[in-house]
């Protein structure tokens, strides 16, 4: 995953010291690993939760994609929301001067999460003079203070003047911020390039994405039985059902910060819907019908040569998709079970996680965990009709229920519905 920090900002070169921030030029930009430390291992995976482990499993677990993104020259670390055995990540001077900085020797800036500081107390921002007090002593370079800008820079004034924050604390963060706007030439080029405006949304870019939603998609079933396989699916069939609240919308296929903060339902930007990538895909001859929550009696009547059920989960992002059930909404369900009860099915399931999916595997002829894959619906479409061959694997274990979780690989009782890395494989059609 690191790999994306020379992506964002050039390839650090052979000579640079580890822990010096590298930005290559104006057509890079400035990358940020967040969010330190061990968001990843909340209780119940709850968001800005408490991290409850040891601290060999928070370095050997959570820590190594700091320390790889530290050598790729990352520019800035976020702080996390988060609390490592109760100690607010914000407030954690051991793990943001004494590890990150001392002996990661990370040279960028260290920024906190919107309003981090903030939520060091419950309420929030009940004591605003310890939160930037405890933050900027921890370590913390840069606050992100969206709304009372001046608040802060009347708190942060009066504690350095009484000597609370010493002056050394407030030369390092200055430091650290203007080594990195050097880096990127802001003072040269305040300004962003506007004539790289033209690439956004660019069709080079989208087939690029297509080719993600492709390689990362993965089948988890393919058949009833072993000889029994449904895809590479047809596209000569006569008459397709594609049927589900995520088969016709782009904002359901992009998730959380997508626009805008949570995201939203609906063609929100441009692309191309799952539903309008069947009808590209199939032969001309063949009839693509689409009903978002059909029930048993239209599909009976109707003759479908299979259907296609694309459900999941609405948009969100943090506490938002905060969920002890991780359940597919309703009438994802229903969905599944009318039309999988009724005709041979493919379910392509669109969600940022694993989900329940057990209690219907059985009515189910096949299954494809497409995950979020954005604008470019095609992409499914590529691979469930053998332009491509499905090549994903699970990159996280897929629970049976949720009482199993936490579980992770070489846990004692590691009974899992589909392990960590598994996917089935299929060969394209035709060579591409």
């Amino acid at each position: 995953m690191t790999e994306i920090v020379p992506g964002l900002q050039g390839d650090i070169p052979s000579n640079s010291r580890k822990g010096i921030p590298y930005v290559d030029g104006k057509e890079k930009v400035v990358a940020c690993a967040k969010h330190y430390v061990g968001d990843g291992g909340t209780t119940k995976g709850i968001n800005a939760n408490n991290t409850v482990t040891s601290k060999h499993e928070l370095l050997s677990i959570h820590m190594p994609a700091y320390y790889n993104s530290i050598i790729k020259g990352v520019s800035t670390v976020m702080v996390s929301y988060s609390s490592w055995n109760g100690v607010k990540m914000h407030a954690n001077r051991d793990l943001v001067t004494g590890f990150l900085k001392n002996t990661l020797r990370f040279r960028g800036f260290v920024i906190s999460d919107m309003e981090g500081i903030d939520l060091m107390t419950s309420p929030s921002h009940a004591n605003y003079t310890y939160s930037i007090l405890a933050g900027v002593n921890a370590g913390i370079d840069m606050i992100m203070v969206p709304y009372n800008y001046t608040e802060f820079i009347d708190g942060l004034t009066m504690l350095v003047k009484n000597n609370f924050i010493p002056m050394t604390r407030i030369d390092d963060a200055v430091k650290r911020i203007l080594r990195v706007k050097f880096t990127v030439g802001l003072f040269e080029n305040p300004l962003a390039d506007y004539s790289m405006a033209k690439y956004l949304g660019c069709q080079e870019h989208r087939e690029l994405a297509r080719e993600a939603v492709r390689k990362s998609l993965v089948l988890l079933k393919n058949g009833r039985l072993a000889d029994e396989e449904l895809i590479p699916l047809s596209r000569k069939a006569s008459k397709i059902l594609v049927a589900g609240t995520h088969a016709d919308n782009i904002g359901n296929q992009c998730g959380g910060w997508t626009i805008q903060w949570q995201g939203q339902s609906g063609n929100i930007t441009h692309g191309t819907t799952i539903l309008a990538a069947i009808k590209n895909t199939v032969d001309p001859k063949t009839e693509v019908m689409f009903s978002e929550n059909p029930d048993t009696g239209y599909i009976k009547s109707n003759n479908f040569s299979y259907a296609i059920v694309v459900v999941g989960e609405p948009p969100y992002a943090e506490t938002d998709g905060d969920n002890l059930n991780l359940t597919i909404p309703d009438p994802g369900p229903s969905v599944i079970t009318n039309v999988c009860g009724s005709v041979k099915c493919v379910v392509v399931l669109i969600t940022g996680r694993p989900v329940v999916i057990q209690p219907y595997l059985a009515q189910i002829d096949a299954l494809v965990a497409a995950w979020l894959p954005g604008t470019e619906g095609q992409g499914v479409a590529d691979v469930l009709f053998g332009d491509y061959g499905f090549t994903g694997k699970l990159p996280r274990t897929w629970f049976k229920n949720v009482d199993q979780l936490p579980m992770n690989v070489g846990d004692l009782h590691y009974d899992p519905l589909f392990p960590f890395g598994y996917g089935l494989t299929t060969e394209p059609l035709k060579a591409n």
